[in-house]
């Protein structure tokens, strides 16, 4: 079952979505220019593409539902959690598992409420894909390109699962990269990024 995992705090707090959204939608666009030239009319000057956005409603059950396959807990603990991420001004990560999507984003609008008596609070997270600025001057830039083959860190062939790691902190902590977990699950046959225990030895 695909499942909806926000992240922050380098990975240190998670949130897996108790009720998975019944859809989602990535939208993506490229800021493009359309301009009038005398003789040949419109003209498209393609630009580069805009910031990614996806929208994700369902509901924090406040009882335990048949289809609620996860660990629950009350529904406004993950309000508050996801509303102390808000107010850190700092981007979480969005992974939906059985998918392509694991990227940086920022909480642009999050709304929540009751409005069946159960005790479930329903909610809408708007969500923007988030890039980090790299600034570099002309000397970093040459310095990087002559430093950058002696600086390659090669990781190790393997590496023994420990207390407390999940696929994306190996991953960061061995290639540099969080979103290399798909690469390090798939080379493993893990299906279910949860299933990893101390002692697990992977191939990285």
């Amino acid at each position: 079952m695909m499942e909806f995992w926000l992240i922050s705090n380098d990975g240190k707090e998670k949130i897996l979505l108790p009720v998975p959204p019944a859809e989602f939608e990535i939208s993506q666009g490229n800021k493009n220019t359309v301009v009038d030239i005398h003789d040949l009319g419109e003209i498209n000057l393609i630009g580069n593409k805009n910031l990614a956005t996806i929208t994700l409603s369902s509901f924090f059950p406040a009882q335990k539902y048949s289809f609620v396959t996860s660990q629950i807990q009350n529904p406004y603990t993950y309000v508050n959690t996801i509303k102390k991420w808000q107010g850190l001004k700092k981007p979480v990560r969005l992974v939906i598992t059985q998918t392509n999507i694991n990227m940086l984003c920022s909480i642009e609008n999050f709304n929540y409420g009751e409005k069946d008596g159960s005790g479930d609070v329903y909610y809408t997270i708007e969500l923007k894909e988030y890039r980090t600025p790299v600034l570099q001057t002309q000397k970093q830039k040459e310095y990087s390109i002559t430093t950058k083959r002696s600086n390659v860190k090669e990781p190790p062939k393997t590496y023994v699962v420990k207390k407390g790691d999940s696929l994306w902190l190996i991953a960061k902590k061995l290639t540099g990269k969080g979103e290399n977990w798909t690469i390090i699950a798939k080379k493993n046959n893990i299906k279910d990024p949860r299933k990893i225990y101390p002692g697990m030895k992977l191939v990285i």
